[in-house]
């Protein structure tokens, strides 16, 4: 008989949770809101609450509104964003995860020369670096702290083109893989002059990176494993390719329509389901009792 086991560990983190509710609370009254951006990144769950009534707009819709209401998604927003609510009236329904809003927080103190952890000599020129992916809505909130001047990067190499004889102050994406971030504090470590300063704060979730060795667990004590996310989750492709390290009988899915039903095959003893921080319990479920179905029938 095939065993078909859901992550227990997968499914939304608490800053999605928390948005999603707070959209749910404020649909279940009868008013017109709307959202800056996918509330999540899985198009699933964002149909779901658009038939609950919740309108999807981007930056440009939101500078032309009115006298609304907006929910702001877990992902933050840059102080613009508030600034042109107050200016056109708008009521923020505010979602940004906590960690987040501490991190942003914290840049903005950074930026401002109010660090109370740093001593920086008069006039130092610190250089704001965040280790996350150019264009991903947290990212553009914690650019937006700094002016537009703290400077991003997305793949290891990048960390070369720094000027090490400026001081550096480097910060972290809260999604980000842990070990590509210590990966880059020791490159700086190696390179930067001794007549700068350099801190690091570890700023990602620890509710998203203990998913990383979790999932790697379960992908390799199953024979087959779907994981579940929408394509646009940066979360969901770095624990797929883990996934994918672990078991090279992983396949990314973002419904059980994608399921390549040829894999299921009568070999195969068990099958897991995993997902994204963005991933929904109720869609690994149904996706579950899809392949339970097939299985029954490859069974008979």
């Amino acid at each position: 008989m095939i065993k078909v086991e859901i992550d227990s560990g997968s499914g939304f983190c608490f800053g999605v949770v928390n948005a999603i509710k707070k959209a749910e609370e404020e649909l279940s009254t009868g008013e017109t809101l709307y959202c800056l951006g996918d509330i999540v990144h899985n198009g699933r769950e964002v149909n779901r609450l658009n038939t609950k009534g919740l309108i999807t707009i981007n930056h440009e819709e939101f500078s032309q509104l009115k006298n609304v209401k907006v929910l702001l998604r877990a992902h933050g927003e840059p102080p613009e964003t508030y600034e042109i609510a107050r200016k056109n009236n708008i009521e923020i329904i505010d979602a940004t995860c906590p960690v987040v809003l501490r991190l942003q927080k914290r840049i903005k103190q950074e930026h401002d020369g109010k660090q109370e952890v740093t001593t920086p000599a008069p006039n130092e020129d610190i250089q704001i670096v965040i280790y996350g992916k150019n264009g991903h809505a947290e990212v553009l909130g914690l650019v937006g702290q700094t002016a537009g001047e703290a400077i991003v990067i997305e793949h290891f190499d990048e960390v070369k083109e720094l000027n090490f004889n400026k001081s550096i102050r480097l910060y972290s994406q809260t999604t980000k893989s842990l070990d590509g971030f210590k990966r880059i504090v020791e490159y700086i470590q190696e390179h930067i002059s001794p007549k700068v300063t350099f801190e690091y704060y570890d700023t990602i979730c620890r509710q998203v990176a203990n998913r990383m060795p979790n999932i790697r667990t379960f992908a390799a004590s199953h024979d087959l494993v779907f994981f579940v996310s929408g394509k646009k989750s940066s979360n969901g492709k770095v624990l797929f390719n883990e996934c994918k390290k672990m078991n090279e009988n992983t396949y990314f899915i973002e419904s059980a329509d994608e399921i390549d039903l040829s894999v299921l095959t009568k070999d195969i003893r068990s099958i897991g389901i995993c997902g994204a921080t963005s991933t929904p319990k109720w869609l690994m479920e149904d996706i579950s009792m899809f392949i339970k179905e097939k299985v029954k029938e490859l069974e008979n």
